[in-house]
């Protein structure tokens, strides 16, 4: 069995051939293709954690959809002053199949 931990949009995801990740936004991709970089890669019972092997190693991804994540809502507010404040925000996220662990 092989599996690879990668960085997607500033987190870390196990991720396998035929994994779907959801990660922030990847503004350029080019021919629907996307690279990953490796953090961990296990290969049966060898597993490999230094960065001269990880260089080599390529994690690939085809583009699947841009999308938004759910509305968060975040509210401020401070007693006997009149202060309060409201706002909302949803993460740009892209979806990615990951098709090759090299």
């Amino acid at each position: 069995m092989v599996y690879a931990v990668v960085r997607a949009g500033g987190r870390q995801e196990k991720v396998e051939v035929g994994t779907i990740v959801t990660m922030d936004r990847v503004k350029s991709i080019k021919d629907g293709k996307v690279e990953l970089a490796a953090v961990l890669l296990v290969d049966g019972d060898k597993i490999t954690t230094d960065a001269e092997s990880l260089a080599k190693v390529t994690v690939t991804a085809e583009f699947i959809e841009n999308l938004r994540g759910p509305k968060i809502h975040i509210q401020k507010f401070k007693n006997k002053t009149g202060y309060k404040k409201r706002q909302g925000h949803r993460q740009e996220l892209t979806r990615v199949k990951i098709t090759g662990i090299k």
